[in-house]
């Protein structure tokens, strides 16, 4: 395989947040400094700059099916976007610190927004759908379950289930340590939390079972599934580790290393196909067939290290953002 540049784009700040557009033809970079720059994926084209969080934009992500994009930022405030258009939707204040996560339900029609210990369901159209009783703790990762049943969110301590429809709790899991990133297997079957301890621990909703993994060199603060649900990627030091989590699960298996030469900071399985990317603090970029004998697939060299990892949907384009503010797409080719 071989990873090529197709185009690279400079922003005003570091790269703190990137979102592709549900059709693939747009790819989003929020600047740490507060706007997103819409880019059109063929040429690099800025189409639009949306002004953002002027106090400083945390984190942005786009519909799945619509042209619709939503942020948030330090001024505690949830905006709605027409990114090819240009323009606002809906503005809405959580008077609750900065907003840190957003994630849209599998189906479009919820947003769920956390700033420190709040959280929100919006509907798709910018009004308030629930607002939560506050967690116990900040909470510092949310995902929704692929089925769309449920939305996941962690906080120190453990994570709560909150059902989609009837916004009740479905299951609360303890967990005695910092939780820094959450993942659905594809098919809803895991839970999957990376740990500041350092470990990952998987939990089996359906039947309350839970595993757990460590022995990792750093904190654990990337996650990824394959599209089928078998395989985890994880970071947590200078090799990657991708899990078999068929069957019992991974519990007492070894995993398939990923070598690089400095600490990882980014893994992305595709969306529709079996590589995974991996990124370090060096600058290396990899793609693996992690199932095959010889595993590594492409590695290309950018000046500094990843901030920001997010695959086309079509897998086509693999975007990158980094601290010197430098958003790349590669075009991957067999």
């Amino acid at each position: 395989m071989q990873l090529t540049k197709h185009w690279a784009a400079v922003l005003e700040d570091y790269v703190i947040d990137l979102a592709w557009a549900a059709d693939g033809r747009c790819v989003m970079a929020a600047s740490a400094d507060g706007p997103i720059s819409v880019f059109e994926v063929a040429g690099g084209t800025v189409v639009h700059v949306l002004p953002g969080d002027e106090e400083g934009t945390n984190t942005i992500a786009a519909h799945p099916t619509q042209a619709l994009l939503a942020s948030g930022g330090q001024d505690g405030t949830v905006r709605f976007w027409d990114p090819l258009a240009g323009q606002a939707i809906a503005s809405v204040p959580l008077g609750a610190g900065w907003v840190d996560h957003l994630a849209w339900s599998p189906d479009g029609r919820t947003l769920a927004a956390a700033a420190g210990r709040t959280l929100v369901f919006f509907n798709a159209d910018g009004t308030r759908r629930h607002t939560f009783d506050p967690a116990p703790k900040t909470i510092s990762a949310i995902a929704w379950q692929p089925a769309g049943g449920c939305l996941a969110a962690a906080y120190f301590g453990g994570v709560v289930l909150w059902d989609a429809d009837d916004v009740v709790v479905q299951h609360e899991f303890a967990y005695a340590n910092g939780i820094h990133a959450l993942a659905w297997s594809a098919d809803s079957r895991w839970l999957v939390s990376g740990n500041q301890d350092p470990s990952v621990h998987l939990w089996l909703p359906e039947k309350q079972d839970e595993f757990h993994m460590s022995g990792y060199e750093s904190k654990v603060k990337h996650l990824s599934f394959d599209r089928t649900g078998r395989w985890l990627a994880t970071s947590g030091g200078r090799e990657g580790c991708v899990w078999d989590c068929e069957g019992t699960g991974p519990e007492g298996r070894e995993p398939a290393m990923l070598p690089h030469d400095a600490p990882i900071c980014a893994v992305a399985y595709q969306n529709q196909h079996g590589i995974v990317a991996t990124a370090a603090q060096d600058g290396s970029v990899r793609l693996w067939s992690p199932e095959r004998p010889k595993a590594l697939r492409a590695d290309i060299k950018l000046p500094h290290p990843a901030t920001q990892f997010a695959w086309a949907p079509d897998d086509r384009y693999l975007a990158i953002g980094n601290e010197q503010g430098v958003v790349y797409v590669l075009t991957v080719a067999a």
